[in-house]
């Protein structure tokens, strides 16, 4: 990388750093490894202050966050202003002729045979009002491209943002979905009246993560 690109990169660090530190966030220590290539949950989502401190965290994280939309979005005069944003478009069309054409799963998937280093954000609530159901295609992706399933939270009563773990999609799907519920259950959203985990997995004793971490109060790995 060019000296100026370095010195500009250096510089949106700093930035990055500055403004979460003055919001009164700090980030919770030992990112797993596997958080470099994964289907990454952001949650809860219960505010729009959500993306801009999620985006602050990954940044500073060291983490390749993009979202997917459409292709047809990935058009001028927005695709250079949305791949600057993290977009990765989603492209429908069959890889092969006369093969159908895939589903917006697959193609989601198929994005990491593109990507070495992808952190596929999804938001499995698709909303920020109260649900008690989640949106369960992110688990199927990450099933179908054999990559884990991040944990990616924002703590807003302890202001702490981080990667509590790895969920790798298995047999027993409802079993994986207790235990991603068990980890999201006893945390704070910016609106926490509007959150809820996906109430057909209810959370049993043994199905606590034990990587659930929180940087203790005062700590920041920034």
């Amino acid at each position: 990388m060019p000296r100026r690109g370095r010195n500009f990169a250096r510089m949106g660090k700093w930035m990055a750093k500055l403004l979460f530190r003055l919001s009164g966030w700090r980030m919770a220590p030992d990112i797993p490894a596997e958080a470099q290539r994964c289907v990454m949950i952001a949650a809860p989502h219960t505010s729009n202050w959500d993306i801009y401190y999620a985006r602050l965290a990954f940044y500073l994280m060291g983490i390749p966050l993009r979202f997917t939309i459409k292709k047809e979005w990935m058009r001028p005069p927005f695709r250079g202003l949305l791949r600057r944003f993290g977009a990765l478009g989603i492209d429908r069309t069959p890889r092969r002729p006369g093969e159908a054409r895939p589903s917006a799963t697959e193609a989601m998937a198929h994005l990491f045979e593109a990507h070495e280093r992808l952190a596929m954000m999804v938001t499995p609530e698709g909303t920020r009002k109260k649900r008690t159901e989640w949106k369960t295609g992110f688990y199927h992706v990450a099933k179908m491209a054999g990559v884990p399933i991040g944990l990616g939270y924002l703590d807003y009563a302890n202001k702490v943002a981080g990667v509590g773990g790895m969920v790798w999609p298995g047999e027993d799907q409802e079993a994986d979905f207790r235990r991603i519920m068990a980890f999201y259950a006893p945390i704070k959203g910016c609106h926490p009246e509007q959150f809820s985990i996906d109430l057909r997995y209810p959370p049993q004793p043994e199905d606590e993560l034990a990587v659930h971490q929180q940087a203790p109060k005062g700590t920041d790995s920034a």
